[in-house]
């Protein structure tokens, strides 16, 4: 490059720029470098004319804090940019996003198609919220094209998935489910809570909607509850209106949205070193004779890896696996852990370890575990932010008690 040539800028900034400083200017809050918490719950109008634009959708504005709030549209803002949508939403919670997504887009009479491994609380919503209003929600492998595709044969207005799923790490062709989806001139709505944008974006496969709990690794510490959606400008616009405003009501504190704010900003740092943790944890645990199966979707043994590769940049912080002879042998080996902690949630900077059968997927009936793939010795780790030499003798110490 000669001393004349202008040096070569990225056409868009990278993803942790773009986490940090996306639609924030200090000069508009007398130089704070961190952006405000704005805690109001409501606004005043310059006029009555204003305030009536305002409620009617003319001109954008803040009419009151159950539907907008300024910290919260930052983080909303901030999301949206990281998928690659056109508009975020902000909720009190996962299921909050959920559950407005789907109070917005589903009437009575319609059906949904959903993936037969959920998290536990959107399967009983799915299962037995939705058919209370007369909504039809049918469970599908949707691994399987062919089932899918015979699914898709009578009318239905959606397809949610996860991917990675909850608890067992299965991976589901995101394209290939939204082409399905998009012939039928259905929507596509996928769990990203796993991956992040760090590592995959839905959108870019052709799904419509992407839902997050953001309490997980996008707020990345354990000390809070909310939820995200993503997607085009006027149906998350919708959502807002209906599903947030007066159907759950479940707004997001201005604190909240502010935390995640701050979470955002080390979100690639900290998804990367879980995704590198987890990865030296897989090889560990699938070296072990203990360990009878192993679920992580960069090992070239995972079922779906010819969809990791196709859609995922890294494996993830999540590791699903069995111990040899059963769930009392799980109980000894978690049971002796130190480092380690027992409890449900992920994304945490602690490393946590997890018993889905009775805890996070306890709301299956034991036949339906079995049905979609949910065992009774299935163990779920979430890989945290320690070292991960620590991480590795604390499993060690404990599989040699059993």
């Amino acid at each position: 490059m000669s001393a004349s040539t202008p040096p070569k800028r990225n056409s868009r900034q990278g993803l942790s720029t773009r986490a940090i400083h996306l639609g924030y200017d200090p000069a508009t809050a007398q130089g704070a470098l961190t952006p405000p918490i704005y805690q109001t719950s409501t606004y005043a109008f310059e006029s009555v004319e204003q305030g009536a634009e305002y409620f009617a959708g003319l001109k954008p504005g803040y009419v009151y804090g159950r539907t907008r709030n300024p910290t919260q549209a930052l983080l909303e803002q901030r999301v949206a940019s990281l998928e690659g949508g056109e508009a975020g939403l902000a909720l009190a919670s996962g299921m909050a996003a959920i559950s407005s997504c789907f109070w917005t887009l589903l009437q009575a009479g319609d059906r949904i198609i959903c993936d037969k491994i959920l998290y536990g609380n959107t399967f009983t919503l799915a299962s037995q919220g939705l058919p209370r209003f007369n909504v039809t929600a049918d469970f599908v492998d949707l691994t399987d094209l062919d089932a899918l595709k015979a699914a898709a044969a009578r009318p239905f207005k959606a397809i949610y998935f996860e991917t990675p799923a909850n608890p067992n790490l299965r991976l589901i062709d995101i394209a290939a489910v939204s082409a399905v989806a998009g012939r039928a001139g259905a929507l596509t709505i996928v769990d990203n809570t796993f991956a992040t944008p760090v590592l995959q974006r839905p959108l870019e496969h052709g799904a419509d909607l992407v839902v997050h709990s953001a309490t997980k690794y996008l707020g990345g510490h354990g000390d809070l509850l909310a939820g995200l959606v993503v997607g085009g400008e006027d149906m998350v616009k919708q959502i807002r209106m209906h599903g947030l405003r007066y159907m759950t009501g479940s707004t997001i504190s201005p604190l909240t949205a502010f935390l995640v704010l701050r979470g955002l900003k080390t979100l690639e740092l900290r998804v990367n070193q879980h995704a590198k943790s987890a990865a030296a944890v897989a090889d560990f645990l699938a070296a072990q004779a203990a360990v009878s199966k192993i679920s992580y979707p960069a090992l070239a043994s995972h079922p779906q890896h010819g969809v990791y590769r196709k859609q995922m940049i890294a494996g993830g912080g999540l590791i699903s696996f069995e111990i040899d002879s059963g769930m009392e042998r799980g109980r000894t080996f978690m049971n002796a852990l130190k480092l380690i902690s027992r409890a449900v949630s992920l994304g945490d900077a602690e490393t946590l370890i997890q018993h889905p059968a009775s805890m996070t997927h306890a709301s299956y009936g034991p036949e339906e575990r079995a049905r979609h793939g949910i065992s009774d010795g299935l163990i779920r780790m979430s890989v945290g932010l320690e070292n991960v030499e620590d991480i590795l003798d604390d499993l060690d110490q404990a599989l040699r008690q059993i």
